[in-house]
C-alpha cells in the first residue's frame, strides 16, 4: 500500500483537474474520491485526455455525497484546503489514511464542510499576497507529493 494519502475533490466541475488528479493518483498510489454532483461526466474528453492512458492505474471513487465519503473512510483524519487558514500544509505530520479534501474551483469548499465534526483542520498552502488560488489539480499535486514523502516514498 502507498503512503500517499487520500485525496479527495468535493464537487468538482473542471474535467482537466480531474484528470490531472487521477494522473496523480495513478503516478503515487495516493486514491482519489470524488464527490457528486460532478461538473461534468466522467465520459468527457477533456477528462480522458488529461488523465491520459492512466485511468486504468488510478484508484478512483466516487461518492453520492460527503457522509458517504466520511462513511467510507470513517477512522481517517480529514484536512479541509482552504486561503483562509493558519496551519500551513508542511507542517503536518501526514499519515497514509489521512484524507485531503479540496473544493471546487472558484468557490473553495463551502463553510459547513468546512466545519464539520470530521473536519481535523483547516490547511493552507501559502500564496503571495493578492493571489486567490492554486490550480486545484496543482494543490492536490503539492500536498500529495509533500504526504508522500514523509512516508519515505513506500509505494
Amino acid at each position: 500500500m502507498s503512503s500517499a494519502p487520500h485525496v479527495v475533490f468535493f464537487e468538482p466541475r473542471i474535467p482537466n483537474n480531474t484528470g490531472n488528479a487521477i494522473r496523480l493518483s495513478a503516478c503515487t498510489g495516493a486514491p482519489l474520491h470524488l464527490i457528486e454532483p460532478l461538473g461534468f461526466d466522467l465520459s468527457e474528453p477533456k477528462l480522458k485526455r488529461a488523465g491520459l492512458d492512466y485511468h486504468d492505474l488510478a484508484s478512483m471513487t466516487v461518492h453520492a455525497d460527503f457522509e458517504a465519503m466520511l462513511a467510507a473512510m470513517p477512522h481517517s483524519r480529514v484536512f479541509a484546503f482552504t486561503a483562509h487558514a493558519e496551519t500551513v500544509y508542511s507542517d503536518i505530520e501526514y499519515r497514509p489514511d489521512d484524507v485531503l479534501l479540496f473544493g471546487p474551483e472558484p468557490t473553495g469548499l463551502p463553510e459547513e464542510v468546512m466545519a464539520h465534526e470530521r473536519v481535523t483542520g483547516r490547511v493552507r498552502i501559502p500564496m503571495l499576497p493578492g493571489r486567490r488560488s492554486l490550480n486545484l489539480a496543482n494543490c492536490a499535486a503539492l500536498v500529495t507529493y509533500e504526504a508522500w514523502r514523509q512516508g519515505g516514498f513506500a509505494a
